[in-house]
């Protein structure tokens, strides 16, 4: 086997990083997921989760956790209403009975991040985790990579993977291709307590999903299992708009004032999002990597997940990590290959061809909740795929 007696060393411990380690620790690989949380609880949590068949269910598949994750994802959480901007429902899936089939190719269980996280977690060796490790720099070291953290610790690794997202600090190593502005920036945030603080977006919400739609502009509400509503506004923004507004955003009034205005043709329904302080918002402009990118492939470097490919939210991003992980341990594991460059060359040409379907389409979907007509594209697509599942049940 190509890893045997190898040190792999996977920096960032998200779902992709930890799915990696899962699988190599399965074929007895000397694997360490290096994090930079202190600890397992360390940071709050973000939206829910919708592991999809053929990409993120199949890596549990694969991984031996498919029993694990069938006791903590959430029926009906997956139902979906779509709403304009008073609040008045357009469409709706919350009679529909909740999941139950996750072997149903169109099955998309939900789960919130945590208990994904936690499933993975324990999944491994009690010491393959190393918290409180902000990566520094790659040092080579041979054949393989000193690892240096901030905290002054340094690891050696045979194969480096960068599993730590968006804002890697590893991606360097192997490629100068520059992340793009969307046009589109996220005020992100979350409401605690939910039925308490936001009763009315609770109740709408049913512990599932709501897309709310009109005239270029998004509000995302997601129900998660401990109570809390998390929430994001999507809008076309200049990419400096963070800075530039002059906003604080760690100041609810603040946005709650600027939300007035920017969302002033919708319904005071949605001013229920900022009337308790058991919340927090965070403001996240959008990038993706160019659709065509790829690298000179390394033997002992490589990353997964949105280090190699961010796109915008479109449902995708942690599936595509999933598979990534999947992939990368067939190549090194199973596939049989003469040299870990060949393995890591065959699994990046995969990648970089499933990314860039997930770009243009992250891109696409983009466009369209931030259209003039985004109510009516959003449900012409909902109801598409409605007759598409009839049709394939009839057949």
């Amino acid at each position: 086997m190509l890893l045997q007696n190898k040190k792999i060393a996977i920096v960032g411990g998200g779902p992709g990083g930890l799915t990696l380690a899962r699988l190599l620790q399965r074929k007895g690989v000397e694997v360490k997921v290096y994090e930079r949380d202190q600890d397992q609880f360390g940071r709050q949590q973000g939206a829910t989760l919708d592991l999809h068949y053929e990409s993120g269910l199949k890596a549990l598949r694969v991984a031996g956790l498919i029993e694990e994750f069938a006791k903590r994802y959430r029926p009906g959480a997956e139902r979906i209403t779509i709403t304009d901007n008073n609040a008045s429902i357009c469409y709706t899936e919350r009679d529909e009975a909740p999941l139950q089939d996750l072997n149903s190719i169109y099955a998309r269980p939900e789960i919130d991040r945590s208990p994904l996280r936690d499933l993975l977690i324990a999944s491994l060796h009690d010491d393959t985790i190393v918290w409180d490790s902000k990566f520094l720099e790659l040092q080579k070291n041979g054949n393989g990579w000193n690892l240096v953290f901030e905290n002054g610790e340094v690891a050696y690794a045979d194969l480096v993977i960068a599993a730590d997202g968006a804002n890697s600090k590893i991606r360097k190593y192997l490629t100068d291709v520059q992340r793009i502005y969307s046009g589109v920036t996220i005020v992100e945030g979350n409401i605690y307590n939910a039925a308490v603080n936001a009763p009315h977006l609770w109740e709408l919400t049913n512990g599932g999903k709501i897309f709310a739609l009109w005239k270029n502009k998004t509000i995302f509400l997601s129900a998660k299992g401990e109570g809390s509503l998390s929430f994001y506004t999507s809008t076309k923004e200049t990419e400096d708009w963070a800075k530039s507004s002059g906003i604080d955003f760690t100041n609810k009034e603040l946005v709650f004032t600027w939300f007035k205005q920017r969302f002033s043709d919708w319904s005071n329904d949605w001013h229920e999002i900022f009337l308790t302080d058991e919340s927090y918002f965070v403001v996240r402009p959008q990038y993706h990597f160019p659709a065509d990118q790829s690298w000179p492939s390394l033997p002992n470097l490589t990353m997964i997940g949105d280090a190699a490919h961010v796109t915008p939210p479109s449902g995708e991003g942690v599936n595509l990590a999933m598979q990534d992980a999947l992939e990368l341990y067939e190549a090194l594991c199973l596939d049989g290959f003469d040299t870990t460059l060949e393995a890591i060359q065959s699994f990046e040409k995969k990648m970089h061809n499933r990314a860039s379907v997930g770009t243009t389409e992250a891109l696409e979907m983009v466009e369209s909740m931030t259209s003039e007509n985004n109510l009516k594209q959003m449900l012409d697509f909902f109801n598409e795929m409605e007759e598409l599942k009839k049709a394939d049940q009839n057949n």
